[in-house]
């Protein structure tokens, strides 16, 4: 088999849609019938690497571009308990899950309250040591924004992880 893939299309191309996009949803392979190679294209499913990132990162843009709205799919666990700890400080509105019956969705109300919001990625094991340091970094002032932590006892920000003991500061 042979897999053609190309990084980014090239920059003469000014449209969205040119051929040299449609390099990302192809897949070009070769199959041998009766000593003939024959070339054809399959066309190839996009996996999700990491929905939360998605999510996050849909979610961004849609307060940048001034959105009221905005539609999040796949829907996991993971993504509706991070939007419960965003809802808690007030930087979503309401949102509303509805099962597909296949992967699921949420509409989010949006507020105009986020500013940057994004995810760590690989996620580190942080020791309790650390966890200032990565708070300095991460935080642009001690009382502005939120650092959401994935613990044993689940995910929330690194306040209500203070206040259970989780991280001695």
């Amino acid at each position: 088999f042979f897999f053609l893939m190309i990084r980014r299309p090239p920059r003469s191309t000014q449209s969205r849609s040119s051929a040299a996009s449609d390099v990302y949803k192809r897949q070009v392979s070769t199959q041998s019938t009766w000593g003939k190679s024959r070339f054809y294209v399959k066309s190839l499913n996009m996996v999700r690497i990491n929905v939360l990132a998605d999510c996050l990162r849909t979610i961004v843009n849609a307060e940048r571009r001034g959105k009221r709205q905005v539609l999040i799919r796949p829907s996991s666990k993971v993504v509706i308990r991070f939007l419960r700890v965003m809802q808690k400080h007030g930087y979503i509105g309401e949102f509303e899950i509805i099962d597909d019956h296949r992967a699921g969705k949420i509409v989010v109300e949006l507020n105009g309250r986020i500013n940057k919001c994004g995810v760590i990625s690989p996620r580190f094991d942080i020791k309790i040591a650390q966890f200032e340091k990565w708070q300095d970094n991460i935080l642009p002032s001690k009382q502005f924004g939120f650092l959401v932590l994935t613990t044993t006892y689940g995910i929330m920000d690194h306040a209500e992880a203070k206040q259970l003991s989780l991280i001695h500061i």
